[in-house]
């Protein structure tokens, strides 16, 4: 009997589990790219994502996430459009609540943004994760429940805390490079659906032959 992959285009990929989806399918903004087979796990409404999981996007900064990433439930990201002033006396955005002060709105408009959020492929976060603006994770990354990460994550590192500190990396620098090389997630669907339990619990010699073995 032929293998057969998984479908990314599905919103639920467990008919039985409503409250995991895939996100590609779901994604309806210009300013937002996630990856096939990334999913969110929420008991409640995670078909919402978009609004309520990434806040204050009033761009023109993109979030982008890559594939087969697993977003526990309560991911957060904080976009740009958070930020504040915090050169003069108050922070407060007085010209967002109109009247004579919305004249001022050019005191809030341009303010300096950290760029794009951008999150690798295979990336594991934790239950209430929060990401701040412009942060980069790296490929094959875990960040741990309750993080608050405000600095990038290498690829392949563990990262937790509030704020998040690098706890440690799950390969050494060449086995990184390696598994970077391999790139798995790019692989044909056909051959990762014929290789999964290497992906998963092979080591870094088994995927090195899966690859060889691509056709």
């Amino acid at each position: 009997m032929p293998l057969v992959p998984a479908d990314p285009t599905v919103v639920h990929p467990m008919p039985d589990q409503p409250r995991v989806v895939l996100l590609k399918p779901l994604v309806t903004s210009p300013l937002i790219e996630v990856g096939e087979f990334t999913y969110y796990d929420d008991p409640d409404d995670p078909t919402a994502f978009e609004t309520r999981n990434v806040l204050y996007h009033y761009g023109p900064e993109r979030l982008v996430i890559g594939k087969f990433c697993a977003l526990g439930e309560g991911v957060r990201f904080i976009m740009n459009g958070a930020n504040h002033r915090m050169d003069g006396p108050s922070t407060f955005p007085f010209p967002i609540m109109g009247g004579s002060w919305s004249e001022h709105f050019d005191l809030i408009t341009g303010l300096p943004g950290r760029g794009d959020t951008v999150v690798g492929h295979d990336v594991w976060f934790g239950y209430r994760t929060t990401v701040m603006p412009g942060v980069r994770i790296g490929h094959g990354a875990i960040i741990a429940s309750g993080s608050v990460v405000v600095d990038d994550v290498p690829d392949y590192g563990i990262a937790g805390g509030n704020p998040a500190r690098l706890i440690r990396r799950r390969h050494g620098d060449a086995d990184v490079d390696r598994l970077l090389a391999l790139a798995w997630w790019d692989w044909p669907l056909q051959h990762i659906t014929e290789h999964v339990r290497t992906i998963m619990s092979g080591g870094i010699d088994d995927l090195e032959e899966a690859a060889a073995r691509m056709r």
